[in-house]
């Protein structure tokens, strides 16, 4: 069986990959399809091993141009500042070294190598084939037998997914859309993928910035002043709405038992009845390890609201940029709404 993951960004997917990886069943693969190349990753055709060898280990420029310059990505699990590690801040890192062996290995170097000579062996075969194989090779490696894929933002490309495993199961975990947009807000990443999808500087010229991909010392660097920009919250909460109706799409085209909703909220407050939920969709022994009790041991508690301390004018714009989001997922905006009217009420009134 095929499992996914899939979510818009900052809705709580990494911290269910995680919570599957304490099984000692299941391998979560992560951040993989979210840095392939757009216009390949999901094609059908025959690829030669070479060719697929490439297409995983190509580096992600915005990757490097966060990275190098300081800024915590935090899908980047690879150690830099171990030391004898192979990669620095400032290298282009190769895609599957970014995240997702780091996930699988305390070596990733090592497994970095391993992972080639198996791919290297491997036939001309269809594209598909050769992820599930390497998927699989992956789950052996770290002693699972079933593995689960997780990329930030896959809700994008969920119809693809489906049209390239028509057998797959999708489990989708959702967050009260004005959450997941400020936490967007606060990555930098987010921040400049906002800008340029709705070309929120039309000065912007990102053929030559991504000419500074690595920051020199002691040159100007034109991409810190777009990394430090943010954008107004309703710009992120449309980037997350947009998100979530590509992907309803395609969630429409799926059997009834190939998908699966999980609230990130129903997670961080009974994790350990979400989870058992989650384990009779993927087909996973919940008992084995005893690894429920520990996996719901790694809540840490719900984050705070960042809705509640932005400026009443603010979050009414925000509310309004994801409401067609949550209707989608039948998440109701009235007590957020009234939440904003309150606050605007009583700065009104405590004003002369």
């Amino acid at each position: 069986m095929e499992r996914f993951v899939i979510g818009t960004g900052r809705c709580g997917s990494t911290l269910l990959s995680k919570m599957l990886a304490v099984s000692p069943e299941m391998a979560s693969i992560f951040e993989f399809f979210n840095g392939l190349h757009g216009t390949g990753r999901f094609s059908r055709e025959e690829i030669t091993p070479d060719a697929f060898w490439d297409s995983i280990t190509q580096p992600h420029a915005f990757i490097t141009l966060a990275s190098s310059r300081g800024y915590r990505v935090d899908e980047v699990d690879y150690p830099f500042d171990r030391p004898g590690m192979r990669y620095s801040r400032a290298d282009y890192l190769p895609w599957i070294l970014v995240a997702t062996l780091p996930r699988l290995s305390d070596d990733p170097d090592r497994l970095f190598d391993g992972a080639k000579e198996f791919v290297l062996r491997q036939p001309t075969k269809a594209r598909a084939e050769h992820y599930t194989d390497f998927f699989s090779w992956l789950a052996r490696k770290s002693g699972a037998s079933m593995w689960n894929e997780r990329s930030g933002s896959g809700i994008d490309y969920t119809g693809d997914l489906a049209d390239l495993f028509p057998d797959g199961r999708f489990l989708h975990i959702h967050r009260e859309g004005e959450e997941a947009a400020l936490s967007m807000r606060e990555h930098a990443l987010f921040r400049l993928a906002v800008t340029i999808v709705y070309d929120l500087d039309p000065e912007m010229d990102l053929v030559e910035l991504l000419n500074h991909v690595i920051c020199e010392p002691g040159k100007p660097d034109p991409l810190r002043e777009f990394l430090e920009r943010r954008p107004a919250a309703e710009h992120f909460g449309r980037f997350w709405a947009d998100q979530l109706a590509t992907g309803f799409r395609a969630v429409q085209k799926l059997r009834p038992e190939q998908y699966r909703e999980v609230r990130f909220e129903d997670l961080v407050l009974s994790p350990a009845e979400t989870l058992l939920e989650i384990a009779d969709f993927f087909e996973m022994d919940p008992d084995v390890g005893g690894w429920i009790p520990k996996a719901a041991s790694l809540v840490r508690g719900m984050p705070p609201s960042r809705l509640e301390s932005l400026a009443p004018e603010e979050a009414e714009r925000l509310v309004t940029a994801c409401r067609t989001g949550n209707r989608l997922l039948d998440r109701s905006d009235s007590s957020r709404a009234a939440g904003v009217e309150l606050r605007k009420h009583s700065r009104d009134r405590q004003s002369p």
